[in-house]
């Protein structure tokens, strides 16, 4: 037995230091969550801030768009040229996606400032991707709501996870020291 703890000792290690990373963002992001309720951002303030910068978005490439409170759930509308087109929720925010980012690197360490920095603009690339997908699906939703399944089953969590794992494997074969032993 002791054999094979020593044989799959980075194996081990990787699982334990993700499930506790995972885990402990995890739960400092249900508290923020739960400390959200009743603030002036709803339904919290990240899933605010993604459905107005989405809005922008919108706008900006030409699509008259509105975002407005949910009366009945904690979620905001997305109204395009006054068609209500989706909802975004707090899964949206890509905070859950951006925890599973983090969880991931710091499982296979690298240096301190590498890590940091690469943790950093990961996030913020892995934000601003979910953004585009949200207009994506937007445009796609408004032009084609009969496709709306494959757009929001297939399109919408190809886009950020491809993402994600392109970014993985970056820092595996580039800067985590895994990457540095094999290559």
């Amino acid at each position: 037995m002791k054999a094979l703890f020593i044989k799959y000792k980075s194996v081990l290690k990787f699982i334990l230091t993700f499930l506790l990373v995972y885990i402990g963002l995890s739960v400092i992001y249900k508290l923020y969550l739960n400390a959200s309720v009743g603030s002036q951002y709803y339904p919290d303030y990240v899933t605010n801030l993604v459905a107005y910068q989405s809005e922008a978005l919108l706008n900006t490439i030409g699509y008259s768009t509105e975002v407005v409170k949910h009366p009945h759930e904690p979620s905001m509308k997305l109204l395009v040229r006054g068609k209500y087109i989706a909802r975004i929720i707090e899964g949206c925010n890509a905070i859950s996606v951006i925890v599973l980012f983090i969880s991931f690197v710091i499982s296979f360490s690298g240096k301190f400032k590498s890590t940091v920095l690469f943790l950093l603009s990961g996030s913020v690339l892995i934000y601003v991707v979910n953004l585009i997908r949200i207009v994506i699906l937007s445009v796609g939703l408004y032009h084609y709501p009969w496709r709306s399944e494959i757009l929001h089953t297939v399109v919408f969590p190809a886009i950020i996870y491809g993402m994600v794992f392109l970014l993985w494997m970056l820092w595996v074969n580039r800067f985590s020291n895994i990457g540095k032993k094999n290559g």
